[in-house]
């Protein structure tokens, strides 16, 4: 799968099979359910994991525990857009 194919499966109900947590959570994030995107990145206990829990608690607001989670995943904290970050995660995970 390419980025433009993980962008258009945005239109369905439900993410593709064999799709990653982390690129789970990406896409939940994405429709707009934070909730059920944290509940997939919190369940994948990596690095890729803990870089879309950064990401996720960026959005929500939360600074330091984004810190924490940026830490975690051995990534510098993202200095851009939240949108130009969640590309830069989907491409990375693809």
């Amino acid at each position: 799968m390419d980025y433009a194919e993980f962008t258009a499966s945005l239109a369905a109900s439900e993410p593709p099979a064999g799709l990653s947590l982390a690129l789970q959570a990406l896409w939940w994030d994405a429709k707009g359910d934070w909730h059920r995107a944290h509940a997939c990145a919190q369940a994948q206990d990596d690095a890729d994991g803990a870089w879309v829990h950064a990401y996720l608690h960026r959005k929500e607001g939360d600074a330091s525990n984004a810190g924490y989670w940026y830490r975690r995943a051995c990534r510098p904290a993202f200095a851009g857009s939240l949108e130009a970050e969640w590309e830069s995660l989907v491409k990375a995970l693809l």
